[in-house]
């Protein structure tokens, strides 16, 4: 007998939590959410003032990532939310997570200035969102932050460096 696929084993887990849910709550706060995280899906590498991350430096060195991949374009949400966000809506989702970028926002960390352009990119995420009646969720920190703090600081573990 053939092994089942992770994804069909996500589609029962799911299948027997709206089950669980149905019983235990009201359909109103059922959240049918999907998620995304910048690194994976945003692209738009050093586009509209976005500094460097840490991923996008450690992707270039040789022999790390397979391939010599990068997130440069990755699946081209800087470029194409508003597709993806008409997507979500026709599945009927109502609430989406979704990661900011500090580098799309402080593109130097603290050291810099804010970068506007990159305030207006997730205000129109958001704002878009919110006129198909999705609930916006965001998350700050996804394993990747501004490489001039990894310039500057190393890791979070590392101690500070003078």
């Amino acid at each position: 007998m053939p092994e089942p696929t992770i994804q069909v084993l996500l589609l029962l887990l799911l299948l027997v939590l709206l089950l669980l849910h149905s019983a235990s709550s009201s359909a109103e706060d059922f959240r049918f959410t999907l998620e995304n995280e910048d690194g994976d899906v945003e692209g738009g590498y050093l586009e509209d003032g976005k500094g460097l991350s840490n991923w996008d430096v450690f992707s270039r060195i040789p022999g790390k990532i397979k391939n010599g991949d990068t997130g440069d374009v990755a699946d081209d949400h800087y470029h194409l939310f508003m597709e993806d966000i008409n997507l979500l809506h026709s599945l009927g989702v109502n609430a989406y997570r979704f990661s900011i970028s500090w580098f799309r926002i402080l593109p130097r960390g603290r050291f810099g200035e804010v970068n506007p352009t990159g305030i207006k990119f997730y205000n129109n995420i958001i704002d878009n969102l919110l006129l198909r009646r999705i609930e916006p969720f965001v998350t700050i920190y996804h394993h990747d932050f501004p490489q001039e703090l990894e310039d500057r600081y190393g890791s979070w573990l590392s101690p500070v460096k003078q």
